[in-house]
């Protein structure tokens, strides 16, 4: 206990308070832009703390990595483009309420939910990173086979009714995710000789053209038609919108720690799960998932918040990063001569503690940044559509372009615009694509591995972990057979009925 105070007086001590706060406001501005990830971020302010303190370094890094999860869900709500690949389940219903005119409701649904995604997420850590981390550290390719299998069984639930148009759509995106080198065999498969994609497609690119572009090229479309935009609406929260929450917030937040946990899913799939069984097990009511439920928003951007936090305990107590982004941290601790694996904990267990306790700090000082902030994000809906949507191409260019430097990454982002649009007209799912690609992979590598390891049986199959989880799997697909017999599919997310814009020079911004 003692070491834990001193951890927490350590962080906050002004010179370290500062950096805390410029790290957060750093990462609210970096994950506002599409494309320009918390991994990007953290990379190019690297260098700038090769002369700091240690523990000042480190959080700068650490509130650029947690203010740019929070923030990615500004552009998702207000332009359908996910600022960070974490944020893309938020724009399922934070989308269709912008168009509604409750894109300030949105917007301060995201941020509280952000901020008790991490605050909790951080406690937990605190608390439980030595048994989480031995727990993670005890599976092996069986396990995450099995765990990635779940996440693509949960593509069914996303199709929204269309379960033949959810599959096809995950199918599409698990064989995007086999291009570029094998892992395994070194061999290239589907790259076409074409040198930018042998490291496999990006998925920021691909991400940005998916959503933001694909939606832009829409909205130019619409724009010929007399299309415009809903109002920002009023700020604040109504109490109808948090009715359940609390019980939305602790099960996305749990989610999305837990899976946070292990290495190589992220927040992305957190995202994902937690609004699909917080759309599971929500009771029938007049908005739809996916048509602007403001629940939909909260388990979205908690539990990927959540996933953020949660992915720093395999990188602080094993070394194993996390995420991409915690693979950057991973490298900033040794820049600065700190170890991260078992002995962190044993030998500078104030360290550790200080650490956490900036975090904590951190994501205090975010509700107010994003609070602060949160009037000016809005304002991007009062932009002419004939200007916005050019602006936004023209951004989802750069963002992609600004990943690798790599002109290959915007022609990706292009091909995965034409794709994003023509899914939409077609009233394909894009988020099970999405998933696919992220998830596919995974199963792949992992299935082979354990076949290696078993000598090409495929007994462990039957072994407990992965036996309950492949049963879990197949009652999902069961269920969204049953659900999609019983229900047509729904109108998607681009179809939702727009509100006309009205004078937002009134007072209508006021909480």
């Amino acid at each position: 206990m003692s070491e834990l105070l001193s951890g927490i007086q350590t962080a906050l001590d002004p010179s370290i308070f500062i950096f805390i706060f410029l790290g957060v406001l750093l990462g609210v501005v970096v994950g506002a832009i599409p494309g320009i990830s918390a991994t990007v971020g953290i990379a190019v302010f690297l260098p700038f703390t090769f002369a700091l303190d240690p523990l000042a370094g480190i959080s700068l890094l650490l509130g650029i990595y947690n203010g740019a999860c929070y923030s990615g869900a500004i552009p998702a709500i207000l332009l359908r483009t996910p600022g960070t690949p974490a944020s893309a389940a938020t724009v399922l219903d934070g989308y269709p309420m912008a168009r509604q005119g409750k894109a300030g409701q949105a917007l301060t649904l995201s941020l509280v939910a952000s901020v008790i995604g991490g605050l909790v997420s951080t406690f937990l850590v605190v608390f439980f990173s030595p048994y989480i981390a031995a727990f993670a550290l005890s599976l092996g390719p069986a396990e995450y086979f099995a765990l990635a299998v779940m996440a693509l069984a949960i593509i069914a639930s996303l199709g929204d009714g269309a379960l033949a148009k959810g599959i096809i759509s995950g199918t599409l995106g698990a064989l995007i995710g086999t291009v570029g080198l094998d892992a395994i065999s070194g061999y290239n498969r589907f790259t076409f000789n074409i040198t930018g994609i042998t490291g496999g497609i990006e998925l920021i690119p691909l991400l940005v053209g998916l959503f933001g572009a694909a939606e832009a090229l829409t909205q130019i479309e619409k724009m010929r038609r007399g299309g415009t935009f809903g109002k920002i609406g009023k700020f604040g929260l109504q109490k109808n919108m948090m009715r359940g929450s609390i019980g939305t917030l602790a099960g996305s937040t749990g989610i999305g720690f837990f899976i946070g946990l292990l290495p190589g899913i992220g927040g992305d799939v957190g995202g994902y799960v937690a609004y699909n069984e917080t759309k599971r097990f929500s009771k029938k009511n007049s908005v739809p998932f996916g048509q602007g439920e403001p629940r939909g928003v909260l388990a979205a951007e908690s539990a990927n918040n959540a996933a953020q936090v949660g992915g720093l305990v395999p990188t602080l107590t094993l070394g194993i990063p996390g995420n991409a982004a915690a693979a950057v941290l991973v490298g900033a601790l040794l820049i600065h001569g700190i170890q991260p694996g078992p002995g962190l904990f044993s030998g500078n267990t104030q360290l550790v503690y200080a650490i956490y306790s900036a975090m904590a700090i951190g994501f205090v000082l975010m509700l107010i940044v994003g609070a602060a902030g949160t009037r000016l994000w809005a304002q991007l809906l009062r932009v002419p559509p004939r200007i916005l949507w050019p602006v936004v191409l023209v951004l989802s260019g750069i963002g992609a372009y600004a990943v690798r430097t790599n002109i290959t990454d915007v022609l990706v982002m292009l091909v995965a615009a034409v794709l994003g649009y023509v899914m939409v007209k077609m009233r394909y799912p894009v988020a099970p694509l999405l998933i696919g690609v992220i998830v596919g992979p995974l199963a792949e590598e992992n299935f082979r591995l354990a076949v290696m390891q078993h000598t090409g049986s495929i007994t462990w199959l039957f072994e407990p972990f992965p036996l309950v989880l492949l049963a879990l799997s197949l009652g999902m697909i069961v269920f969204a057979t049953v659900r999609s017999v019983k229900k047509k599919p729904v109108i998607q997310v681009a179809e939702v009925e727009e509100k006309p814009l009205v004078d937002t020079a009134r007072s209508d911004h006021s909480s």
